[in-house]
């Protein structure tokens, strides 16, 4: 609203709110920051666990971030874009998303305090993309190669990522399977290696413990046999793949059938049972004991697959279909007339198997299956639920390890190394950029702060310590041992990580600030959200919370 000599002019809708020049800035920021407080406790193998009650009354209990953030009810728009920044990380690399989020907010904490000294947002903005790049370069020097082969380094790979997860106690077991898993469906592309974890089905069945989670080399589905008179288990199996009804055809348009005698009705049904006969046989003369249906078929035709003892199973989803031909190496045909006994996909077991009260078909090792299954059993729905995502997030490392072929040391080492190589490059750069590069550095070392703050350390020393160690150039690949204290090599300790999770945390949390600092105007129209989201007075009794649905952001 502008004031026009004593007339009032509104330009916009009345009870438009709007927040400008270094207030919306600090708003904004205090968003940002206080999100990110709120997951900073769940960093690190000693991180602690939130648990999220949902409106609905739902309880998960998690420290993962990209969970955590997804179930949080945010409304702040800056704090929004925080949320975002986990969900692309997750999304791109599947790790590293609580370590994207803290160092966001790190960054606008830095830059506030930038703003304060009237150092412009863009000069800001620009410092933070050259610091942004340079620490690109530097991960990029301190990175390892790894090999497809080198069995033992991914596992460890996968056993840093898995142990600052809820699944620590069975860490090693589940490090074991995901390797497998990844190597399994791993593939030469013009030569390149890739891996395409969606190849990769998990099944979540409660009872038992995490202990006997299993990988199976072929595929699990989550359906019955379609008949009780057909065999439970076939050895050796020749599999037949359908994406057509083994039913009578229905006529696409209306038809109407006169019949005038018992005979006709008769004859009639009999051609309606020798069409089914005859496509039971068609399957069974290219020597198939086991069919896979994705649509429906008919009673009549399941009487004469159990007669012939084959399995089969009806309205088996595309997907699972999919999966099955990458398995087992057969074909899916959209007509049984196609069938023939080279497009069969084989397996050396077949069986219906019962796990509580659900029942579901194993087929199991098969030839060099590409596409493999997971069945994560546990005691209780949120251990199993809090199991598959660190299932996840360690067949992620894998698959960018595998691919990349590189890693770089864990436990804060190469966040301190760029900390250190950021400052002597900041000289470099030199005006006011100058302190946004400094300002970068310094936000990358909460990282190992965080993790030495939530193993109960003194982050002072530790810092102090850490910085000392890595004035020695061969000190490169030292961090912190959370849980002896000491500063020591990472590379020694098997604390490895893959180096496109450190890349990709750089580039989502700098994309995340600038974004954030480039705002200087917040309007709340009308209709949408009526005010400016209220802010909460402060971050500081955030720790112990437990319905964090609720939370007024």
């Amino acid at each position: 609203m502008a004031q026009s000599g004593t007339v009032p002019v509104l330009v916009l809708k009345e009870g438009t709110g709007r927040t400008t020049g270094r207030e919306a800035q600090k708003n904004n920021i205090m968003a940002a920051k206080i999100i990110a407080e709120t997951i900073k406790s769940t960093l690190g193998p000693c991180g602690m666990d939130k648990m999220l009650v949902t409106s609905f009354g739902d309880v998960a209990i998690t420290n993962d971030g990209a969970t955590i953030m997804k179930e949080l009810d945010v409304q702040h728009p800056a704090a929004k874009m925080l949320v975002e920044v986990a969900k692309a990380q997750d999304n791109e690399v599947g790790d590293g998303t609580t370590t994207a989020v803290v160092l966001s907010g790190e960054l606008l904490a830095k830059a506030e305090n930038l703003l304060d000294k009237n150092v412009h947002p863009t000069v800001i903005i620009e410092g933070f993309k050259k610091a942004s790049e340079k620490a690109q370069e530097i991960l990029d020097k301190l990175a390892m190669p790894i090999s497809l082969g080198d069995d033992k380094t991914l596992r460890e790979v996968a056993l840093t990522s898995l142990a600052s997860k809820g699944v620590a106690n069975a860490k090693e077991h589940f490090a074991k399977i995901s390797v497998e898993a990844v190597k399994q469906v791993s593939e030469a592309v013009n030569g390149k290696v890739k891996a395409d974890i969606d190849l990769i089905k998990v099944i979540k069945k409660h009872g038992k413990s995490l202990e006997e989670t299993e990988l199976v080399k072929g595929m699990v589905i989550d359906k019955e046999v379609a008949s009780s008179q057909m065999p439970k288990v076939i050895e050796n199996a020749k599999i037949a793949l359908l994406n057509t009804k083994l039913e009578i055809e229905k006529t696409e348009f209306d038809a109407k059938i006169n019949i005038e005698s018992p005979e006709q009705m008769n004859s009639f049904l009999d051609e309606e049972e020798r069409m089914l006969k005859e496509m039971a046989n068609k399957i069974c003369k290219t020597g198939a004991n086991v069919v896979f249906c994705e649509k429906g078929v008919d009673d009549m035709a399941l009487h004469f697959l159990a007669k012939a003892g084959v399995l089969a199973v009806k309205s088996v989803s595309s997907s699972d279909m999919e999966k099955l031909a990458r398995a087992t190496g057969g074909k899916i045909l959209a007509s049984v007339e196609d069938l023939t006994s080279d497009a069969l996909g084989n397996a050396k077991k077949v069986e219906e198997a019962k796990i509580g009260d659900d029942k579901l078909i194993y087929i199991r090792d098969c030839k060099n299956p590409k596409a493999v299954t997971i069945v994560i059993r546990g005691g209780t729905d949120h251990v199993i639920d809090e199991a598959e995502r660190s299932m996840h997030d360690a067949l992620c490392v894998i698959r960018n390890a595998i691919e990349d072929g590189k890693i770089v040391a864990g436990g804060g080492a190469a966040e301190a190394e760029v900390a250190k190589n950021l400052r002597a490059y900041a000289v470099k750069v030199g005006g006011r950029e100058q302190l946004a590069v400094e300002a970068f550095a310094e936000a990358v070392e909460c990282i190992p702060l965080t993790l030495a703050e939530n193993a109960g350390l003194d982050p002072i020393d530790i810092m102090v310590n850490l910085r000392a160690k890595h004035e020695n150039p061969d000190n490169k690949n030292f961090g912190i041992d959370v849980n002896t204290g000491k500063i020591v090599n990472m590379i020694e300790q098997v604390v490895l990580e893959p180096l496109r999770v450190k890349q990709q945390v750089i580039k989502s949390a700098t994309e995340a600030a600038n974004m954030i600092l480039k705002i200087d105007d917040l309007i709340s129209i009308k209709g949408t959200a009526g005010k400016t989201p209220p802010m909460p007075s402060g971050a500081g009794g955030m720790g112990g919370m437990g319905g964090m649905g609720d939370m007024p952001y």
